[in-house]
């Protein structure tokens, strides 16, 4: 596909993009931005955001997505009980922090028991129901919102780093189905994700010292 295919997609896609796919999008990013300030309206926003994304996902044969955006939304109320706890000084009980050695081995053992399931699920699919479905980039994006999503609950700082391999994954995926809105609002994921470690990396060190 050339450059100027690309872009006239790209135009056609912000012209075809629905009003759902709009407020997901924004919400989205909005939501992503209280994240990286640490602020708990990350939660009540997103879920605006993920619940908008099931719909879609569902809609457009996505169903890695939509499990991981059903999940987004179970998440998003674990976290948001965890980010609200507070001690008897009226400080966060949950910091933001490294994740040790153990519990880096175990975010693996996560990821890829879940990528596995995602796969062989989606493999199915598509060899029984829908052909277009994509196996390995949406079981790679799912698995790794999956393990993503449970750290950022819980705070860790190497959450971020599955953001960042989520959104590179989704990029491709929404652009192939059409969704070109969608995976500009990856992309730009992806830039905050980057500004989202270094802050909350900065944060952990403070925590730390």
């Amino acid at each position: 596909m050339q450059l100027q295919e690309i872009f006239q997609q790209l135009i056609a896609g912000f012209k075809n993009a629905t009003t759902v796919e709009y407020i997901a999008v924004i919400t989205g990013i909005v939501s992503v931005w209280f994240s990286r300030l640490e602020n708990i309206w990350v939660y009540p926003i997103g879920l605006v955001s993920t619940v908008s994304y099931v719909f879609l996902s569902f809609k457009y044969h996505l169903f890695g997505e939509a499990t991981v955006n059903l999940y987004y939304t179970a998440m998003s109320i674990y976290g948001w009980i965890l980010w609200a706890k507070r001690d008897q000084q009226a400080h966060h009980v949950v910091k933001i922090s490294f994740s040790s050695r153990k519990e880096l081995k175990d975010q693996f053992v996560f990821f890829g028991v879940f990528y596995v399931v995602f796969y062989s699920a989606l493999r199915f699919l598509q060899n029984s129901f829908y052909p277009g479905t994509i196996p390995f980039g949406d079981a790679l994006a799912t698995a790794t919102a999956f393990t993503g999503m449970l750290l950022m609950a819980r705070k860790k700082v190497e959450s971020w780093y599955w953001w960042l391999a989520t959104n590179f994954a989704s990029v491709p995926l929404y652009f192939i189905k059409g969704l070109t809105f969608t995976s500009v609002f990856y992309i730009v994921l992806f830039i905050m994700a980057i500004f989202g470690l270094i802050e909350w990396k900065k944060r952990a060190k403070e925590n730390h010292a």
